[in-house]
C-alpha cells in the first residue's frame, strides 16, 4: 500500500489555487480597508471576518451538497471549476473599486509630497487621533504645519541605510487614515460596492474549498491520508510563497506603496488561480480515481461494500468518539483563534510596529512549513497523529511568545527564526489535524466532516480578527502575539482528552510493514 504521489500532487492544484488567494486576500484587504478607506483595526477585523461568518454557513453546505452531487465530472470537480471562475473575476472587479477609491482620496495620495500632507494636516490638526502604539494626541499639539509637512516615510540613520520614519508611521499614517475615513464618510458608495464584491468572492471561494479539499481522502485510503495531506499543505504553502514573492516584486509592503493600485497585482493572481485550475482539468480523473479508492478499502476491510448503485453507508459514531472528535474541534478553534489572528494582522503589525517588509518573515514561514511537510506527515505515520499534533502546539505557543518582545530594532533575524519555528509547528498541526477528523467519517460523507473541520476553523476565524483588532485599538498593536499565545496554549490542554482518529503502526507482513497504518 503506497501513496500515489503524483495523484496527489494533481488533486493538490485545487488546494494550489485557494491558498494563493487567500494568502493575496489576507495580506492585501486589511491594508486597503484601513489605509484608503480609513477603517479602525476594529472595523477592518470585523470585515476581514466576513469570509468566516459566510464560511461557518457555507463551507457545511457545498461539503454536504457536493457528497451527493454525481455527475460526469465527479462529486467535487464542478464546484471547483465554477467558484474558481467566479472568484477570478470578482478579484480583478475589486481591484477596479480599489483604483475609485484611491482616486476620492487622490490629495493625498502622494506619500511624501509637502502638498498632500498639508491637506492632511489641514484637516486632522485638532482632531483626537490614536497611533499604532495606543497613544492618543493631537496632531497640532506634535507638530507645526511646515514640521508635519517635512516629515517623510523614509530617512538614513547614521550608517547610511535607509530605514522608515518611525514620526511617519505613529503620527503621519493614523493622521492620513483619519482622513481617507473621512472622505469614506463623506460618500460611501465607493465602500460600499467594494464590501458587496467582496461578499461575491467570498461566496464563490466558500463554495469549493470544502469540495476541493474532500477531494483528497476521496482518492486516498484512511491509512495514508496524513502523508497525501502532508502533499496537499504543500502544494498549499507553494501557492502562498508565489503570491509572497509576487507581493516583494510589486513591493505591496513598502510603506511608500500603502496607497498603490492593486489592478496588476490581483490581475496575476488572478491568472495564476486560472491557470492552476486548468492543470487540474487537464490532469484529474475524479470519478475514475475515487472508484479505484473505494475498491482499495474494500479490499482492505476498511470500508463496507455497498450494494450495486448504492451510495457508500454512513457510519455512526460511538459516544467515545463523538466525544473526541468534539475535541478535536475544539483544539481547532483554539489554534486558529491565535494563528489567525497573526495572518490577518501581521502586514499591519509588521508596518507599524516592527518596521519591517512583512512578505519575506511569511515567505521563511511558508518555505520552513513545506521543507517540514513530507517529514512531519512520515513521523505522524510512526508515533501518531495526536503526540505529533501537541508537539506542533508546543513549538507555535514557543514561537508566539518570543515574539512578544520583538520590536522595530530587534534584529531581523531572530524574527525571521521565530517564524520559521512557526511554520513548522502549523505544518506539523495542519498536517494531522484535518486526517484525524475525517478518520471517524465514511467515504460517504467526507465532504460533511470536512464541512465540520473548517466550521471549526472559520468559527474561531470570525471571531479572532474581530477581538484582536479591538484589543489592538485598546491596548496598543503589541497585544497580538501575547493573545495569540494564550489561544494556542489552551488547545494543548483540550488536545489531551481526544483518543479517537489517530493513526497507530500495526504489525504487517513483508513490504505492507513499511507503510504506517492506523485504526
Amino acid at each position: 500500500m503506497k501513496l500515489n504521489y503524483k495523484r496527489t500532487i494533481l488533486v493538490g492544484f485545487a488546494f494550489f489555487l485557494i491558498s494563493a488567494f487567500w494568502q493575496a486576500y489576507d495580506n492585501t484587504i486589511p491594508l486597503i480597508l484601513t489605509n484608503k478607506f480609513g477603517m479602525s483595526q476594529g472595523w477592518s477585523g470585523i470585515i476581514m471576518a466576513a469570509d468566516n461568518i459566510l464560511a461557518l454557513f457555507l463551507l457545511p453546505l457545498f461539503g454536504a451538497i457536493s457528497d451527493k452531487h454525481s455527475g460526469k465530472r465527479g462529486r467535487r470537480t464542478p464546484f471547483i471549476v465554477v467558484g474558481t471562475l467566479i472568484a477570478a473575476v470578482a478579484l480583478i472587479a475589486l481591484s477596479f473599486v480599489d483604483g475609485a477609491q484611491l482616486r476620492n482620496i487622490s490629495k493625498v495620495s502622494a506619500i511624501d509630497e509637502p502638498a498632500a500632507l498639508q491637506v492632511i494636516y489641514d484637516s486632522q490638526k485638532d482632531a483626537q487621533l490614536i497611533a499604532p502604539n495606543g497613544e492618543k494626541f493631537v496632531l497640532s499639539e506634535k507638530f507645526t504645519a511646515d514640521e508635519f509637512a517635512a516629515i517623510r516615510s523614509k530617512t538614513v540613520d547614521a550608517s547610511g541605510k535607509e530605514t522608515t520614519n518611525s514620526d511617519y508611521t505613529a503620527y503621519v499614517v493614523p493622521a492620513r487614515q483619519a482622513y481617507a475615513w473621512q472622505v469614506t464618510a463623506e460618500s460611501p458608495s465607493t465602500l460600499i460596492f467594494f464590501v458587496l464584491l467582496l461578499l461575491v468572492v467570498l461566496v464563490a471561494m466558500a463554495m469549493f474549498r470544502s469540495p476541493a479539499v474532500a477531494l483528497m481522502p476521496d482518492v486516498t485510503v484512511k491509512p495514508l491520508r496524513s502523508k497525501a495531506n502532508a502533499i496537499i499543505n504543500l502544494m498549499g504553502s507553494a501557492g502562498g510563497i508565489l503570491v509572497l514573492v509576487l507581493g516583494m516584486v510589486f513591493a505591496t509592503a513598502a510603506v511608500k506603496n500603502s496607497l498603490m493600485s492593486y489592478t496588476g497585482f490581483f490581475s496575476v493572481i488572478a491568472a495564476i488561480m486560472l491557470t492552476a485550475l486548468v492543470v487540474f482539468l487537464l490532469t484529474v480523473q475524479e470519478k475514475e480515481w475515487a472508484a479505484e479508492m473505494q475498491a482499495e478499502s474494500i479490499r482492505l476491510g476498511i470500508e463496507e461494500e455497498s450494494a450495486e448503485g448504492e451510495k457508500v453507508p454512513e457510519r455512526k459514531l460511538t459516544e467515545e468518539e463523538k466525544r473526541s472528535l468534539l475535541f478535536i474541534l475544539l483544539s481547532i478553534v483554539l489554534w486558529f483563534f491565535g494563528y489567525n489572528a497573526v495572518t490577518s494582522k501581521y502586514s499591519v503589525y509588521a508596518s507599524n510596529i516592527l518596521h519591517k517588509d512583512y512578505n519575506l518573515t511569511l515567505i521563511i514561514a511558508q518555505a520552513a512549513a513545506i521543507v517540514a511537510y513530507l517529514p512531519v506527515g512520515m513521523v505522524a505515520s510512526k508515533v501518531g497523529r495526536k503526540k505529533t499534533i501537541m508537539a506542533g502546539v508546543v513549538m507555535l505557543t514557543t514561537a508566539f511568545a518570543a515574539a512578544s518582545f520583538m520590536r522595530a530594532g530587534s534584529p531581523t533575524v531572530i524574527m525571521n527564526a521565530l517564524f520559521a519555528l512557526a511554520g513548522v509547528a502549523w505544518a506539523t498541526i495542519n498536517v494531522n489535524s484535518f486526517p484525524m477528523v475525517v478518520e471517524l467519517c465514511s467515504g460517504g460523507n467526507v465532504g460533511k466532516y470536512t464541512g465540520f473541520y473548517y466550521t471549526a476553523s472559520m468559527a474561531a476565524q470570525v471571531a479572532t480578527p474581530m477581538l484582536s483588532g479591538m484589543l489592538m485599538d485598546q491596548l496598543g498593536m503589541t497585544v497580538l502575539f501575547p493573545y495569540a499565545t494564550v489561544f494556542v496554549a489552551l488547545a494543548f490542554v483540550t488536545m489531551r482528552q481526544v483518543r479517537h482518529g489517530d493513526s497507530k503502526p500495526e504489525a504487517k507482513k513483508g513490504l505492507d510493514a513499511l507503510e504506517g497504518t492506523e485504526d
